[in-house]
């Protein structure tokens, strides 16, 4: 679990436009951590976490288009059923709103990040930080005599 910058970028809602900002992230070699894309009649909103904020910093600084930064939090989640809701029980019981939330797939070793904007960050780190130091349980298989398989 870790803070990021997230970018907020706003585009004018024609053909290209999300290609011209991707193309240029391409070409300065960012990699792109988390992204979503949010649509209205007027423009959409692209909200990207990356690899490198200053070098987001300085091509979005290029392009000249409307941005955005905030701090939100990037938690790592095991890929299964309740993972995210786990995390948004504890965040819940500690009265932390969370504005939105997304999720990436396929991180490193099967793991999925969800990114979230919380209303105070260090305070979901310091609830959360328990749950994600501790390993993952394993259910160990049940075995049943033969006479209770019957």
């Amino acid at each position: 679990m870790h803070i990021e910058t997230q970018f907020s970028i706003f585009m004018v809602n024609k053909p290209g436009v999300l290609a011209k900002v991707l193309n240029e992230f391409a070409g300065a070699k960012l990699n792109i951590i988390a992204i979503t894309m949010m649509d209205s009649v007027e423009h959409g909103v692209m909200r990207v976490v990356t690899g490198s904020a200053e070098k987001t910093r300085k091509v979005l600084s290029r392009l000249s288009m409307p941005t955005n930064e905030t701090d939100v939090l990037c938690v790592h989640l095991s890929n299964k059923s309740g993972a995210l809701a786990d995390i948004t029980q504890k965040l819940s019981e500690a009265h932390i709103n969370i504005s939105y939330a997304y999720c990436t797939a396929g991180a490193r070793g099967g793991r999925t990040t969800g990114i979230l904007k919380v209303a105070d960050v260090a305070k979901a780190m310091k609830v959360l930080k328990g749950i994600q130091e501790k390993p993952a349980k394993s259910k160990q298989p049940v075995r049943r005599s033969h006479a209770a398989r019957k």
